[in-house]
């Protein structure tokens, strides 16, 4: 029996505008960010979690993914909580890995004016 690692990475980036393009492309930025960073292949993607505020609904995130070949993944989206006051227009995303590698070495990615959220972790 092979043991594995499971690690959670997240992420958020925010969207200028609720269009399909500007979200698939949104999301790919953000996918692709937190794959280069992890150094993560495809294989070792175990489910995907993405969510949105509210305000977007022209399309899911997963979407997008699926268009990266994460296909094979098990891929998720729901809607965020509807809080007074929160940060408009945010894809967050929850990315279950199969990595050897320290919780503390795990790079989370917040994009565009979603670093607001994460102040403490982002790129």
């Amino acid at each position: 029996m092979v043991a594995m690692t499971i690690r959670a990475i997240r992420g958020a980036i925010t969207l200028d505008r609720d269009e399909r393009d500007h979200l698939h492309a949104r999301t790919t930025e953000l996918v692709e960010a937190i794959m280069r960073e992890n150094a993560l292949t495809t294989d070792q993607l175990v489910s995907v979690l993405f969510t949105c505020t509210p305000d977007i609904v022209s399309d899911f995130p997963a979407a997008a993914a699926r268009e990266l070949g994460l296909g094979a993944v098990p891929l998720m989206c729901a809607q965020e909580m509807a809080v007074p006051g929160a940060l408009p227009r945010v894809v967050r995303v929850m990315m279950h890995v199969d990595v050897d590698r320290a919780r503390e070495d795990i790079v989370h990615i917040y994009l565009h004016g979603a670093v607001a959220l994460r102040r403490d972790l982002a790129q």
